[in-house]
């Protein structure tokens, strides 16, 4: 065999080996075949096998590929067999512990250092020089600020699609605040304060004591009221003194005292309240006698200590939650002036989802109308309907153009696949595109639109980690704005372990938290998996490229870990699909 012939066997094995993977990779239209690597030469072959497998893994699935290191050298050798394909196990390996399974982030740990690709081989591309006298292929171009080596991505797609950070910061800045409203305290929580609260009278509204005992006047020791009297070396009295809640009672003149209960108004002349356990009856109970020393204003709450009337309380845009409510009320408010909440309506897309039972006849159960309401209504929002809607683009039309909601969320049908229907429906509705495509893994086909001014619609992908992903990327920073929420503080935390990254997206990994710093990432976070999340505090945020074991995150807290404001059980569903 010649030379000539040998490297066009390799070839042929090369565009036999990696069809499969594009193959595996062709979801519903959406040309993710176009992210399969391709050699440009014989000697690259093993390298962009096991590059691919790599990928796939770490994308697709989310976690570890079983046999993917035997499809890679099968690969690699020229097999052309299609049953050599890496594919997802049924479940964790007998044996293992529920820890063992949900804590290992990267794909690849589980196996032998020599059966994976090394996070350093992962990181390497072939390189893309073309040989001397050989013709470079056709369709290999990449966009002026793609790296050379990586390859394109659904081109169509990519052109457009916007990196994370820009994506988020595009959905903040897309709204303005709502308007306010007055509401009753008990209707507030989880709200924003659309004005300064400021006090509406002094805190406390009177001097009142901190203690049971007796407010005295002077120094000891003290003459007692006969009706005050206590028996003989006691400290509990035979009369109830003065009690919380009962106007102002008599002076004390200096040398006198009276039992007084915590929270009762202090009577004009006393000095000081002394404690039960601090005082001894004498003298057939009519003397008060101290058993250690007291000073001037002891256990008295003067009036105003906390606060005087007109004292700026929390600024504009502070969250309500249950101590601000309570702080109102005793600053002297019934109702607070908040900004609206967003009015939400959920669009559950999708012919194949079953509301109950088991999953049957390629039918699947459906995660995210259980999962949406909640979580959007922690993030601030009122949901006003949770419907499902059949894959139909007359019936989509029909439920976007006759909602009458701030925020319209779909699920599903934002790629371009046969029943994916959000882009039509849009252009139909002559919808403008803030956000086309977001650079981040799981979730790239999510989307932004402005529907008319002050209404809008966030697509997600169906999958319901990428879902989730979405609402973190897209949902979040526009009811943020619109409900005038403040900006959670950003913060970072040393991850645990390292973290295999896309070449040129950011992921989004469910983490943990140990050890108060530091985020250990979890297993289970392909884009179809909740595993990995339901046991999560926040996700990290990585980096193109990947990150390190030891190196610093992003994080982003989930709504029920940062604030737990909002969430209810979700009582407004509807349906327009079937059951």
């Amino acid at each position: 065999m010649t030379d000539r012939d040998a490297d066009a066997a390799l070839d042929r094995a090369a565009e036999e080996a990696l069809a499969l993977f594009a193959d595996d990779r062709r979801t519903s239209g959406d040309r993710r075949e176009s992210h399969v690597r391709r050699p440009q030469r014989a000697s690259d072959l093993a390298e962009t096998v096991r590059w691919n497998v790599a990928d796939w893994a770490a994308e697709d699935w989310g976690g570890p590929a079983p046999q993917d290191a035997h499809a890679a050298d099968s690969a690699a050798d020229g097999a052309s067999s299609r049953s050599a394909s890496a594919t997802p196990s049924d479940g964790p390996s007998k044996g293992s512990s529920f820890n063992d399974e949900l804590f290992n982030s990267d794909p690849f740990s589980e196996a032998a250092s020599g059966d994976r690709p090394a996070a350093d081989d992962r990181s390497r591309r072939p390189d893309p020089s073309p040989e001397p006298n050989r013709p470079p292929e056709p369709n290999r171009t990449t966009e002026p600020d793609q790296p050379a080596d990586v390859p394109n991505e659904a081109p169509e797609a990519r052109a457009h699609a916007t990196p994370w950070h820009a994506a988020r910061t595009a959905a903040a800045r897309a709204a303005q605040p709502l308007p306010s409203v007055v509401r009753p305290l008990g209707e507030a929580l989880g709200q924003t304060l659309a004005e300064p609260l400021a006090a509406l009278t002094d805190l406390p509204s009177f001097d009142t004591s901190a203690m049971d005992g007796w407010a005295v006047a002077g120094p000891g020791p003290w003459r007692l009221p006969s009706e005050n009297a206590t028996p003989e070396g006691t400290g509990t009295s035979t009369g109830t003194g003065i009690l919380a809640g009962h106007a102002e009672a008599a002076p004390l003149s200096d040398g006198d005292a009276v039992r007084i209960a915590t929270g009762a108004r202090v009577p004009p002349g006393a000095t000081a309240v002394l404690r039960s356990e601090h005082g001894k009856v004498r003298g057939e109970g009519r003397e008060l006698y101290a058993s250690r020393h007291i000073t001037q204003g002891q256990d008295i709450r003067p009036r105003g200590q906390e606060c005087r009337r007109g004292d700026a309380l929390l600024p504009a845009g502070a969250l309500v939650t249950p101590v601000v409510l309570g702080l109102a009320a005793a600053a002297g408010y019934d109702e607070l002036t908040v900004t609206s909440r967003p009015r939400v309506e959920v669009l559950v897309l999708g012919d194949e989802l079953l509301r109950a039972g088991l999953p049957h006849d390629g039918r699947i159960r459906d995660a995210l109308g259980p999962l949406l309401g909640p979580w959007l209504r922690a993030l601030g929002a009122e949901v006003v309907a949770t419907r499902h809607v059949g894959d139909d683009p007359e019936a989509l039309h029909t439920a976007v153009s006759a909602s009458t909601a701030d925020v319209v969320v779909t699920t599903g049908g934002t790629a371009a696949g046969p029943v994916d229907h959000v882009h039509p429906t849009l252009r139909r509705l002559g919808a403008e595109q803030l956000v086309d495509g977001v650079q981040v893994r799981p979730g790239h086909p999510m989307l932004l639109a402005r529907l008319a001014p002050g209404r809008y619609l966030v697509g997600l992908p169906g999958n319901p980690l990428a879902a989730v992903s979405g609402l973190l990327t897209l949902a979040e920073p526009l009811l943020r704005t619109l409900s005038a929420r403040p900006a959670p503080p950003p913060y970072r935390a040393r991850l645990t372990e390292a973290v295999q990254g896309h070449p040129v997206d950011t992921r989004l990994i469910p983490v943990v938290y140990q050890h108060g710093d530091r985020a250990r990432p979890l297993r289970f976070h392909g884009p179809a998996m909740l595993r990995g999340i339901a046991a999560a505090d926040a996700l990290a945020v990585v980096p193109p490229g990947g990150a390190d074991q030891g190196a610093e995150a992003e994080i982003l807290d989930l709504p029920w870990t940062a604030d737990g404001i909002g969430i209810s059980a979700d009582t407004t569903t509807g349906t327009g699909g079937t059951p």
